[in-house]
């Protein structure tokens, strides 16, 4: 059996791949058509213009409901194994929340260019990137509280050390954005998708780029890391009939019926 055969692995690995074929097409589309140059665009720069934005929109709004499978998955699994524990119960659903608001923002993102809608564009990248890290953040906590009995050593020391990477991402985006934006730079950068070395803020422009690939990679790294843990679990549907018909009020025996979702039981 291979190992994206085993329980629900394949969740992490398809959400990760293919939010890097999205990245990866919009990017090439763009660069092939001049839309945006091939030194560091933004990752939204990338979606702006059609045709391209048409294929970013659809493939991340499909990598939004596979996010929202994964976060629910790996909640479930953290609720099934620690069922008595109500700081980890806590937390859980704390990430759960965080985690579906990130898939929002994604969908936000996606559907919302940032020369069109800029105010919905950023409030989507914000919830995106923000929501994201504070997942992240509680998901390695939770890794953390429930070694070694459960979770590794190595699977926390790994958690941990994409968050610092997200961390450090994050801040220099931040840092070097609200420079440009607030500073003398230019009345139309948000409409600016061409940079030349010699504009004004094109170190910052860089440099926040460069940051913005920085944290989505370690938001794919982090996902990764769910591929181990998802081998060992899987989910079922149950059917339960209360009436003979759609129609029918009076009662009748249960009819319980239980199917496999997407994957068999270990």
């Amino acid at each position: 059996m291979w190992w994206f055969q085993q329980g629900l692995s394949f969740l992490p690995s398809a959400l990760v791949i293919w939010t890097s074929a999205a990245f990866i097409f919009s990017y090439i589309t763009a660069v092939t058509l001049h839309h945006v140059d091939p030194a560091l665009p933004y990752i939204s720069d990338t979606g702006t213009v059609a045709p391209e934005k048409c294929l970013f929109g659809a493939m991340l709004n499909i990598a939004a409901v596979l996010c929202i499978a994964t976060i629910y998955v790996r909640y479930k699994q953290v609720h099934a194994l620690n069922p008595e524990e109500n700081h980890i119960i806590k937390l859980n659903k704390a990430g759960l929340v965080l985690g579906i608001l990130s898939c929002l923002g994604l969908s936000i993102v996606a559907n919302f260019q940032k020369t069109t809608l800029f105010v919905a564009h950023v409030s989507g990248a914000v919830l995106t990137f923000g929501m994201g890290s504070l997942y992240m953040f509680i998901q390695t906590i939770l890794s953390y509280q429930m070694q070694p009995k459960i979770h590794g050593k190595q699977v926390f020391w790994i958690r941990l050390l994409l968050v610092i990477w997200c961390g450090v991402s994050a801040f220099s985006m931040l840092t070097c954005s609200s420079v440009l934006y607030s500073g003398n730079f230019g009345a139309d950068l948000v409409q600016k998708l061409h940079w030349n070395p010699e504009d004004k803020g094109y170190v910052l422009h860089m440099i926040t780029t460069a940051a913005e690939w920085s944290m989505s990679f370690s938001f794919f790294g982090f996902f990764l890391t769910y591929i181990r843990d998802f081998q060992k679990i899987s989910l079922r549907v149950e059917a339960n009939l209360h009436g003979l018909t759609l129609y029918d009020t009076a009662p009748c025996p249960i009819n319980n019926e239980r199917t496999r979702l997407l994957s068999r039981d270990f």
